[in-house]
């Protein structure tokens, strides 16, 4: 197995982990947050796939919009207000999809590319652009598990016990 098929295999373990957890939020709790400086359940949530859809258009396409709106306007600026734990996870069954198939495409001998970006100081291979995102992904899944146990008194993880 290569990096790009264990990447794969890999992004499709983390998708279906983020999926057990986040379908453990009440709908009616979106907007429910420990402390008012973090994000809700909700934006957490939109932020994982926003993000993941940004990052990987970095990495592949060497297309830095998501970073150029989202770093000077903040995060809560670009996430907006979050209605429908329905749609969230359906955006998070599209830019999934969309990631396999994109990654997929992507040759093997272009992994090792460099994409860098002098005005947010960054230089990364595409590898480490995407393995990053499972990365994010687990942080972002772990953290509403955490949320979903201070609001619920109940144990909200992807791994059975």
């Amino acid at each position: 197995m290569d990096l790009k098929e264990f990447y794969l295999k890999q992004k499709q373990a983390v998708h279906q982990g983020s999926l057990s957890v986040y379908g453990k939020i009440p709908p009616d709790r979106l907007d429910w947050r420990p402390v008012d400086s973090v994000l809700t359940l909700g934006q957490v949530v939109r932020h994982a796939w926003m993000s993941e859809q940004g990052i990987r258009r970095i990495a592949l396409d060497n297309d830095w919009t998501y970073f150029e709106k989202r770093i000077p306007q903040g995060l809560p600026a670009v996430l907006g207000e979050v209605k429908s734990l329905a749609d969230e996870l359906q955006e998070i069954a599209r830019v999934h999809t969309d990631t396999l198939r994109a990654v997929e495409a992507f040759p093997r001998e272009r992994w090792h590319e460099i994409r860098e970006n002098a005005q947010f100081e960054i230089k990364r291979s595409v590898s480490v652009w995407l393995y990053g995102i499972n990365e994010h992904q687990i942080h972002h899944r772990a953290q509403v598990g955490v949320y979903l146990r201070i609001l619920t008194g109940e144990r909200a993880s992807s791994y059975a016990l």
